[in-house]
């Protein structure tokens, strides 16, 4: 019987991929305070990404050093923002939204990942127009009446239960910060709050195409210079 993989080595894959959330993190960070300003008092989008770093445990040090770097206290790194979209096998819809400093490098990486995996990258806009950009604070369990009530009361929009308990609470992006407050007045700490992007409408995958969307859609997510990946695929039960 074959062994797995050592203990040194599992830990090893797993510093691996701790360092690259880290990465996105900081970028993002970098990125908000840019182009808000370093104070998260005042600036919503860094105030997410900092909230975000310290649920991963990133050291407020760190997250300074970001911020500082980034608003020209101490020398960095400038990265810009870049959208690309096309198509996963099957004909579903894939967002990826990066940031880089070098587009040329970052543009190669996610035309490779979509021709190795049988997808095709679109023009701008091509996709985007199926998505709609909302603020979602995610519980896992937790009591749905009291949920609904709280959100109701803090202005949110939607109230979304799926199968296993858990429970989105869905707001326009602008009010995020205010129905999160809410909420954890009304003692219903979400356990994420995000502006995300979610399909006005799902497209079913067969089996034929789930494999290699997978594929696609880990080869994107892995890339350092990619943010977030978004798709309209409904995998059913084993998404």
């Amino acid at each position: 019987m074959g062994r797995g993989p050592s203990i040194e080595a599992r830990k090893n894959a797993s510093d691996a991929k701790r360092g690259k959330m880290f990465t996105k993190l900081i970028r993002e960070i970098g990125v908000s305070a840019r182009a808000g300003g370093g104070d998260p008092a005042n600036n919503p989008r860094l105030r997410a990404a900092m909230d975000k770093a310290l649920a991963s445990n990133m050291s407020k040090d760190v997250i300074e050093r970001a911020v500082k770097k980034a608003t020209g206290e101490l020398e960095g790194v400038e990265y810009e923002e870049v959208r690309y979209e096309g198509y996963a096998p099957g004909g579903v819809a894939v967002i990826v939204d990066c940031l880089t400093d070098n587009r040329v490098r970052t543009v190669a990486d996610v035309r490779h990942a979509f021709s190795k995996c049988g997808g095709n990258m679109g023009t701008e806009g091509s996709v985007a127009f199926m998505f709609k950009r909302l603020g979602v604070l995610g519980y896992e369990g937790g009591d749905e009446e009291a949920i609904t009530e709280a959100a109701i009361e803090a202005g949110a929009d939607d109230v979304i239960v799926y199968p296993g308990d858990a429970i989105d609470v869905v707001t326009a992006p602008e009010n995020i910060d205010a129905v999160k407050q809410a909420m954890e007045a009304a003692g219903l700490a979400p356990g994420y709050a995000e502006v995300t992007y979610r399909a006005d409408n799902d497209v079913a995958v067969d089996a034929d195409n789930a494999q290699q969307l997978h594929k696609l859609l880990g080869m994107l997510e892995d890339l350092d210079d990619v943010q977030n990946v978004y798709s309209n695929a409904d995998l059913g039960d084993g998404g």
